[in-house]
């Protein structure tokens, strides 16, 4: 669905391909893991190169609901902003990079104004519905109509993993709806549900279905591994 946009460059970057040594081997984008710097500011190049992009634009994430949006300025400065979960911007040639090991990585992209939002949503970003917070800023700023926009959820932890023990503590009760078996959540469903509660159309919303703890040989997975990288999801308009 993205993939027939020209207007639009995306991928999922797996964990292959890297500078980076075990544990973190070997395409880590993230400073903040343990890594060697300078083998993430090349798996960064890498990266940035790859998708042929002017600056590659990546977020503190916090967990939170913090939302970002990148104005002209921001072919200029560092490639890191300050703490946020979201990104938006409507400047070309600029990627959003989300990074990963079990969360979502939520691409939210409106083909006809061509304003793009990448989002990090992991179990918190669910339960603060970032991927809502998103869609109504990106309205705000930009005139955005829910009903235009196309969202694609990409490989993360999927309900065969998704084990909440203390999900009565920490989620809310609508969530017991998503419940695939004890303690077992669906959080793809939950992002389908929440975006289309937004107003994002149900055939508008496309799921990768790969889940990152079950496949450790091609993503990070911080429930399968513990002590790992973080992998990435690029979104740039061109």
């Amino acid at each position: 669905m993205l993939s027939a946009n020209p207007h639009l460059v995306h991928g999922v970057f797996t964990r292959r391909g890297g500078e980076s040594a075990p544990p973190f081997h070997s395409l880590n984008t993230s400073y903040s893991v343990g890594d060697l710097p300078e083998y993430v500011t090349g798996n960064l190049s890498k990266i940035k190169n790859t998708i042929g992009a002017v600056r590659l634009r990546f977020m503190n994430q916090s967990h939170g609901t913090e939302i970002v949006v990148l104005g002209k300025e921001c072919v200029e400065g560092p490639d890191s902003t300050p703490p946020a979960d979201a990104i938006i911007t409507e400047i070309p040639h600029v990627a959003l990079m989300v990074k990963q090991a079990d969360c979502q990585g939520v691409i939210i992209f409106d083909p006809g104004k061509r304003v793009l939002a990448n989002v990090h949503c992991g179990w918190r970003g669910n339960v603060r519905n970032i991927l809502g917070r998103v869609i109504a800023r990106m309205s705000k700023e930009f005139d955005c109509k829910a009903k235009d926009l196309l969202a694609a959820i990409g490989p993360s932890l999927g309900p065969c993993c998704s084990e909440f023990v203390s999900y009565r503590q920490i989620f809310p009760k609508g969530f017991e709806h998503f419940m695939v078996r004890k303690n077992y959540f669906d959080l793809w469903a939950i992002s389908c549900w929440q975006l289309v509660e937004a107003g994002v159309r149900d055939e508008n919303i496309q799921v990768a279905g790969i889940c990152t703890r079950c496949r450790t040989d091609l993503f990070y997975s911080y429930r399968g591994e513990g002590k790992t990288g973080r992998f990435a999801t690029v979104a740039m308009l061109v």
